[in-house]
This record gives structure tokens, C-alpha cells and sequence, in this order.
């Protein structure tokens, strides 16, 4: 398995995978545009040239960050790729200096593992307003708002 960053022709395969996903609520569905004007963002786990992760380190402001739709294919799981891309994802915030990464998530007990912490989602208002108001489940969102200082 490698993980690295996807081309563009990875990003109806990256769509795939976050909307099957999205069928079992683990997390949301994104459409394909987004998938094609966010796919820097992207970070995919990769064996035998089949896309089985993916994950998203989007730039909020100058010291914050988000990461979304990270997603393991159901075949693949429970052999810490979820764990490398999130890994993945923080070394890239590091890279650029960002203080604060913050997630929303369904499963905040995953996060914790690598030094979220809950926090409530006024403390995001970045996030909230810009997009999450546009959401369908806005504003009775059972997501956990989580956020991780890094040094």
C-alpha cells in the first residue's frame, strides 16, 4: 500500500468512495465538482492502483485547518490506513505551520487516538458559516466538532 497525492483522473474513484461511505453515515457526501476543485486537498491510500482511502486537509484560515472525508473501503479496514492518512493529513499541516486542525466527525472516540479533543462547533466559526450553513443536516448536525493543537 502507498498513500500519496492523486491525480485528477482519481477523482471520480475518490467519489466512489466518499459516497458509498456517506451511505453508512460515516461521513458526508461530496459531490464530484467538489471532489475536482478540491482535489489538492486529497490524500489517497493506494494498492495494486486501486484507491482503497482517501483523505482531505482543507486550509480555513492561516493557522487553522480541517480534515474531511476520510474514508477506508470496508474491504481494507482495520489494517491502519484510516490511521496513516490522518498521520499523513497532520504531517501536511505541520509542513505549512498550521496551529490548529480541526475536525467534524461521527466518530469522535477514532479521533482521540491522535490528540483531538471535543470542543463545541461555535468554537469553528469559520467553518459553520462558510460551510456547514449550506449543509442539508444544518443546523441538527450530529457531528462532533474536535480540534488538535499541533506545535
Amino acid at each position: 500500500m502507498k498513500i500519496q497525492k492523486p491525480g485528477v483522473k482519481d477523482a471520480p474513484k475518490i467519489y466512489q468512495l466518499i459516497n458509498r461511505a456517506s451511505k453508512e453515515y460515516e461521513v458526508l457526501p461530496r459531490a464530484l465538482g467538489y471532489i475536482f476543485e478540491n482535489i489538492r486537498d486529497f490524500w489517497v491510500a493506494e494498492e495494486k492502483n486501486c484507491i482503497i482511502g482517501c483523505v482531505a486537509l482543507h486550509f480555513v484560515w492561516e493557522d487553522l485547518a480541517e480534515i474531511k472525508s476520510l474514508v477506508v473501503d470496508d474491504d481494507f479496514k482495520g489494517k491502519d490506513i484510516g490511521g496513516s492518512l490522518v498521520k499523513m493529513a497532520l504531517g501536511e499541516a505541520e509542513e505549512y505551520r498550521i496551529k490548529k486542525v480541526f475536525v467534524l466527525t461521527f466518530i469522535p472516540d477514532y479521533f482521540k487516538k491522535f490528540g483531538f479533543k471535543v470542543v463545541d462547533k461555535s468554537e469553528l466559526p469559520h467553518k459553520i458559516w462558510a460551510e456547514c450553513i449550506n449543509c442539508p443536516k444544518f443546523p441538527d448536525c450530529n457531528e462532533e466538532a474536535m480540534i488538535k493543537e499541533l506545535a
